[in-house]
């Protein structure tokens, strides 16, 4: 094993990484709420995880990784109203909420494969652990912690003295800035749910000792992270977005029933800005992996575009940053496949164990991917060599590129606009329409594509 430090949201400060057993890291990813697809500045977070566990395990430590899914429970707005946004989900398109937890899940699993991300070796569904939600909930009430109102249990935030380290808000801060409570039974205005009871006509509702109801959202990842990880564990991941409220309240509500710190580190990833914007739906700057499919870009050279910027730092899209990207990673991939073949070379390698030695020291400062990569530029553009090759071969368990795949067994992705005009020539060329097939030729061309005509048909290539 090899030292790592990482920056601990908790302290302001990287610190070297000291498991609480041995080898053995023990982290907690907040997941995805399986509404709807993930979007690509949803996924950029799931690339810093990676990043992460990869890391840990290439420098010898054992993981024991636990992301949720949460199918209940997340509310349309933070201040514990609206509806859940499962069954806002459920009824907009006429599914029951476990079709749309299904199709969506497996949607964000397949973005993760295409992406090269590792899955956490537990995945815990919200909706398999509320038994164990329910007898949290009873504790924190059991406590003192947690009190009943008309339409839940709540957590008491003031009988909290560390409430507001993670987001370094005081008390009177968080009252200040909480949004007008709709519950006056709330003892507080910044008091969160650990309960909601439902109405009769709610689709998902359990039995507990308040009556018919469903978790909070922040009672899941405190409850599973227990349940699979003890009462202390190592990491806890997420967005920077969770920050202030669910990371938050996970603390409180989790020191306060064990009476002790339970998360050593917390890490959090920056935000994704579009075009120097925030994502938004009203402005259709929303993408998710298939958009960018469609648009005849690689899902690794997403990977690649994100690990360019480091986790947490904002990381701002663009469709000429990703370009360049995809750009770089195809040479980045030619030019360290082109080596398999290449002959040792006993001279080079006290330079690529250097590199090699370079790239290590990176990635183990706080996941300096950014740094990382520039070096392996520095090992690709050596007097080609089998060394190079291995090397590559070897660190590509931390960069999840496919360095070492020989580049032209990469399916080139056409988009399906391009290929809906090469489809439309062609129609033109068997109907000897050759004014029509030459104009949509000299579009291809502009567009950056060649067609190679043959007795049978066409080739599509990118120019």
């Amino acid at each position: 094993m090899e030292d790592i430090r990482l920056y601990n949201t908790l302290t302001r400060k990287k610190e070297l990484l000291s498991p609480i057993d041995g080898n053995n890291v023990a982290t907690y990813s907040c997941g995805p709420t399986v509404y709807n697809y993930a979007h690509i500045g949803n996924l950029r977070t799931y690339v810093f995880m990676d990043e992460l566990r990869r890391t840990l395990k290439f420098f010898g430590y054992n993981t024991k990784s636990v992301m949720n899914i949460t199918d209940v429970g997340h509310l349309t707005s933070d201040g514990d109203d609206g509806d859940d946004k499962m069954q806002t989900a459920a009824k907009k398109q006429n599914k029951s909420p476990e079709e749309i937890a299904e199709m969506y899940s497996a949607a964000f699993f397949k973005d993760l494969e295409r992406l090269h991300i590792r899955l956490p070796e537990i995945i815990a569904k919200a909706t398999d652990n509320i038994p164990e939600m329910i007898d949290f909930v009873k504790t924190l009430c059991d406590k003192g912690y947690g009190y009943e109102t008309d339409d839940g249990i709540y957590f008491d935030i003031s009988k909290f003295d560390g409430y507001g380290k993670l987001s370094r808000c005081n008390l009177e801060d968080a009252l200040a800035g909480a949004r007008v409570a709709v519950n006056e039974q709330k003892r507080h205005p910044a008091d969160f749910a650990l309960w909601k009871k439902a109405e009769k006509n709610h689709i998902m509702q359990w039995p507990s000792p308040w009556g018919m109801g469903f978790p909070g959202w922040h009672i899941e990842c405190s409850a599973m992270g227990k349940k699979y990880l003890g009462d202390r564990f190592d990491i806890h991941t997420g967005g920077v977005d969770h920050i202030p409220i669910h990371h938050e309240n996970e603390i409180a509500q989790s020191e306060a029933l064990e009476g002790h710190q339970v998360v050593n580190m917390w890490m959090h990833g920056e935000f994704m800005l579009v075009d120097g914007g925030k994502m938004s739906k009203s402005l259709g700057n929303v993408y998710t992996i298939d958009d960018l499919i469609g648009k005849g870009y690689s899902p690794l050279a997403f990977r690649y575009f994100c690990m360019n910027t480091h986790y947490r730092n904002k990381l701002n899209f663009t469709f000429e940053g990703l370009d360049a990207s995809q750009t770089a990673y195809n040479r980045l991939r030619a030019a360290i496949s082109s080596c398999a073949e290449a002959p040792s070379s006993p001279q080079a390698k006290s330079a690529v164990d250097d590199i090699v030695s370079k790239i290590s020291d990176a990635v183990r400062d706080d996941l300096n991917y950014p740094l990382a990569l520039g070096m392996l530029w520095t090992l690709a553009k050596l007097p080609p060599c089998h060394e190079i090759y291995d090397a590559a071969k070897s660190l590509d368990a931390i960069f999840g590129l496919d360095l070492h795949m020989p580049i032209e067994k990469v399916e080139e992705i056409i988009p399906d606009s391009i290929k809906a005009i090469a489809e439309t020539r062609y129609q033109a060329r068997l109907n000897k329409d050759w004014a029509t097939s030459d104009s949509l030729r000299a579009q291809l061309d502009a567009l950056g594509y060649t067609v190679l005509d043959s007795k049978t048909g066409y080739e599509l290539k990118k120019k």
